[in-house]
């Protein structure tokens, strides 16, 4: 890794911010329907790459592998309903006479609650990519996929020739790391700019954060108030989007919000949980001697025997 140095692109005085009154500025807005299509985008493939991303399966999957994914996914599934059942008693209550799909769907929901955030996050990383391409303001944007950075651009200064290359990681807030992984972060971030052999002109990285309110800062050490990285600063949702966009936060919040209203955005059980996952998951209880014929829960002591006891065959299944 190359030795770190102070970048020297235009700096605010007594901040070592970046001076963004020297770069080039927007000259357009983007047209509110093109604006409209790139959130839709977004949020449409956000919802593919999570709810895939949610099972692991990567995006060449085929299948097989799928098929077998979604059984090893209801096994999974099983495991998590008689290990963090809660109230044994109560939960066993709770699923007496009531269909195993049911149980299935809302054991899902429980364990992938991350799904929405998940889908917030890769939403607003490919709204801020496209704005940033269609806004007109970069000479160049790159696509999403670098090992650490979402995505970079090529920015001119007004009076200068050389040019500043932004490598952008957006996050949702800056809580969604804990204290000591920002560190790690910070410095996988600029070792991604350092070692770009495409880079032009001096760095500068960015975290995003896209929907926490405020300006920029650096972060600091607590202890000894020095800078993780003099390069590296924190982009809050205020600045991070007029400067991508040309639209503020406040706008882009309530396009989503329009967007999700239009399309109904709010995705039914069925389309949740995918049937081969509840089949497997129907398949355990099954075995487990849970179910009548009618696919319900019909013996609640059964079930308090289940998760109160070590159930072998947990251990046992492939």
């Amino acid at each position: 890794m190359a030795k770190k140095i102070m970048q020297r692109y235009p700096r605010l005085p007594d901040s070592d911010l970046l001076d963004e009154s020297k770069l080039t500025q927007h000259h357009i807005k983007i047209p509110f329907n093109k604006l409209k299509e790139i959130i839709i985008s977004a949020i449409e493939t956000a919802g593919k790459k999570s709810s895939r991303a949610i099972l692991n399966l990567s995006d060449d999957a085929t299948e097989e592998d799928v098929a077998e994914t979604y059984k090893k996914a209801g096994w999974e599934l099983f495991k998590y309903f008689i290990k963090y059942y809660g109230d044994p008693a109560y939960t066993a209550y709770q699923c007496l006479n009531r269909k195993c799909d049911d149980v299935a769907k809302e054991q899902f929901r429980n364990r992938t609650l991350q799904k929405e955030r998940m889908n917030s996050a890769w939403t607003y990383q490919y709204i801020a990519k496209e704005t940033a391409s269609a806004s007109q303001r970069f000479d160049s944007v790159s696509d999403i996929g670098l090992a650490e950075a979402d995505f970079n651009v090529v920015i001119k200064y007004k009076r200068l020739k050389s040019k500043l290359s932004i490598y952008v990681s957006v996050k949702n807030r800056s809580n969604t790391m804990g204290g000591q992984d920002w560190p790690k972060a910070i410095a996988a971030l600029e070792k991604e700019a350092q070692l770009d052999r495409n880079r032009v002109g001096d760095y500068i990285c960015v975290f995003g954060i896209s929907i926490e309110r405020g300006q920029r800062t650096i972060r600091k050490n607590q202890k000894t108030g020095s800078a993780y990285s003099i390069n590296t600063e924190l982009w809050f949702s205020d600045f991070f989007w007029p400067f991508f966009s040309n639209y503020s936060y406040e706008e882009i919040a309530k396009l989503v919000l329009e967007v999700l209203i239009a399309t109904e955005k709010r995705e039914s059980d069925s389309d949740e949980v995918p049937q081969e996952l509840l089949y497997s998951f129907h398949e355990c209880c099954r075995e487990a001697g849970l179910l009548d014929e009618n696919g319900c829960f019909n013996d609640a002591y059964k079930l308090v025997e289940l998760f109160c006891r070590k159930y072998e065959k947990a251990s046992k299944r492939k």
